[in-house]
């Protein structure tokens, strides 16, 4: 029996129960079949063809435009997709960047519980920032997982990655053209305000490059115009004075003589040093760039310090606005606006101290100082965006902490922080005078801290004990910070920065539209730039050009044993205890989780 084809493979025919559309329209008609192999190709068939052909040709043609012009889009910044709703501005415009240095998602926690709490607002009335999140940041630098300001900075600064310690230098050591370099090249106006020292590793990596953080000195000659291409920083707020004075005065911190102050002033900066100073600036109506305001010898004090020391520190908010004014006024006329750096510093250190009373200040002075940019925007005739990020998450914050073996009670209590009135740094600063000078009770003295401070009434014996021991392994502000932070359940995983990404803010979606979501941190760098049409590799050639002719030392010293590159290994860590096992012996209740670093 021959084997049957497939019923498909048959061919059609009258006794076919399956014809073609052809055969089915003859058998209606009575038109005569044509052979189906010389098939007639008239007018509709060609018609066809042509139709297929330039529909083809067309979707090439918008395929290729549309890879075409996103590569343009990119081209330069590492972008990592085009502008979406609203496109890319045109013309005149500002950019304001904030950085929240240290501050990851559970510091918007707590500090929106802690302010919920202490106001008695209902749990729907948030911080500012939780109207305005858009996406995410990855932090990795290129030697950790866990990266340092100055490597994260850079990331912002250059677009690139680079090393812990790297201030806007790439792993081969080579210096990166920052956005706020090639603002100022561009004709914007440009500034830097914060509350640290104007030369730690944020400020500092856009508008200087050294090798390593702790080259503070040659920082701020950088900033103040020592520098290859030049001054390129118009206004400049924050602390950090002892940076600028000669070692032969008081309350200096150089290694040399150089009075920066002076040379500042020669170099044409306005120069204000105290809250006398700033008040004449008139909120920046009377303000005269270049601007120079060195606030602090060091720091600005904690926001929970500082409110108490109105008349002598301005607030961030206050000084961000200030800002705002004075580059606005200066580029009123011009055919460039500006482009600015605001940074809420201290919520970093306050992580670094575990110091949970001193962050959810920290924090609420930043969602008032990013309110108040909001509020410039709206007011502000050029087309301006805010961006605000942070770079890394300090201290492995948690709202959830476990003190007991037995299986805890989902619970953390604001009410304990609302009870401080002053920082652990504040406490410690004060313990560590009145226990060097050798005279009094003690421990009465580290218990009238701790009530009237930092409101603990109920401190242990064994809590004393450890605050006024002369044998203490690490800092007094250690010690308070955990008897207040175990009173209200928070937990801490380190007093260094974690690995967690952090959360990315804008005026807007629209403005913003290529940060919404996942991004890298390099990305970030990268917006800034791309949103100023400005291109970081022609300053990075303009700046290694330049220094072809400086020093080989102007970049500060290099240390040959600073890993640049690639994920360190696992070395035995756990082995080292750094003090902790000294205070769990000390407390009561065991667990206390604030070994030194």
């Amino acid at each position: 029996m021959a084997r049957e084809e497939p019923l498909l493979a048959r061919p059609s025919s009258e006794r076919s129960s399956i014809r073609t559309a052809e055969e089915e329209d003859a058998l209606l008609t009575g038109e005569h079949l044509p052979n189906r192999h010389q098939p007639r190709r008239g007018w509709p068939f060609w018609k066809d063809v042509g139709l297929f052909t330039w529909s083809l040709l067309a979707t090439i043609a918008v395929i290729v435009l549309a890879v075409v012009s996103q590569h343009q889009a990119s081209r330069g910044s590492g972008s990592k997709a085009p502008w979406g709703p609203g496109g890319k501005p045109t013309g005149k415009r500002n950019l304001i960047f904030m950085v929240s240095d240290g501050m990851g998602p559970t510091s918007l926690t707590m500090t929106r519980n802690f302010r919920q709490f202490t106001e008695g607002l209902p749990v729907g009335n948030t911080l500012v920032l939780d109207d305005h999140i858009i996406g995410t940041s990855r932090t990795r630098s290129s030697s950790s997982l866990v990266t340092d300001s100055a490597a994260g900075a850079t990331a912002f600064s250059c677009g690139a990655k680079s090393y812990n310690g790297a201030i806007s230098v790439l792993p081969d050591h080579s210096p990166c053209g920052t956005v706020l370099e090639a603002a100022s090249l561009a004709g914007y106006k440009t500034g830097l305000v914060v509350t640290t020292r104007i030369t730690d590793a944020t400020p500092a990596c856009f508008a200087s490059h050294v090798n390593t953080r702790k080259s503070e000195d040659r920082i701020a000659e950088q900033e103040i115009g020592e520098h290859p291409l030049g001054r390129v920083v118009d206004l400049i707020i924050g602390g950090g004075r002892c940076h600028f004075l000669p070692n032969s005065t008081e309350g200096s911190c150089r290694g040399d003589d150089r009075d920066l102050v002076a040379e500042a002033k020669k170099g044409g900066f306005n120069y204000f040093d105290d809250r006398k100073g700033f008040d004449a600036l008139e909120g920046g109506a009377e303000a005269k760039l270049p601007l120079l305001g060195l606030l602090a010898q060091g720091d600005i004090p904690f926001e929970i310090d500082r409110r108490g020391q109105n008349d002598v520190y301005p607030s961030l908010e206050e000084t961000a606005r200030t800002a705002l004014k004075t580059l606005s006024q200066a580029t009123k006329d011009s055919e460039q606006g500006f482009f600015i750096l605001i940074e809420g510093s201290r919520i970093d250190h306050a992580g670094h101290g575990n110091d949970p009373a001193a962050q959810v200040h920290e924090v609420m002075a930043y969602d008032r100082t990013f309110a108040a940019v909001l509020d410039f925007i709206e007011k502000e005739s050029t087309p301006t965006v805010l961006v605000s990020t942070s770079d890394h998450e300090t201290g492995g914050l948690a709202a959830a902490r476990q003190l007991h073996d037995s299986y805890p009670e989902y619970l953390w209590l604001p009410g304990v922080l609302a009870n401080a009135s002053h920082s652990s740094e504040y406490a410690g600063n004060k313990l560590k005078k009145y226990l060097g000078s050798n005279k009094g009770d003690a421990r009465q003295y580290a218990r009238d801290i701790l009530e009237k401070d930092l409101g603990v009434m109920d401190a242990t014996d064994a809590e004393v004990d450890v605050l006024v021991d002369p044998d203490l392994p690490y800092e007094h502000d250690y010690v308070f910070a955990d008897i207040i932070s175990r009173r209200a359940q928070i937990g801490w995983a380190t007093h260094g920065h974690s690995g967690v990404d952090v959360n990315i803010y804008a005026s807007s979606t629209k403005d913003a539209w290529p940060l919404v979501g996942n991004n890298e941190n390099t990305d970030v760098g990268s917006f800034l730039a791309s949103y100023l049409d400005l291109s970081l590799d022609d300053v990075t050639n303009k700046l290694r050009a330049k220094a072809a002719d400086l020093s080989a030392s102007w970049m500060g010293k290099l240390d040959d044993n600073m890993r640049t590159e690639g994920l360190d290994r696992y070395h035995g860590d756990f082995k080292r205890s750094f003090g902790v096992d000294f205070l769990k012996r000390s407390l009561d209740g065991g667990e206390c989780g604030c070994g030194g670093h």
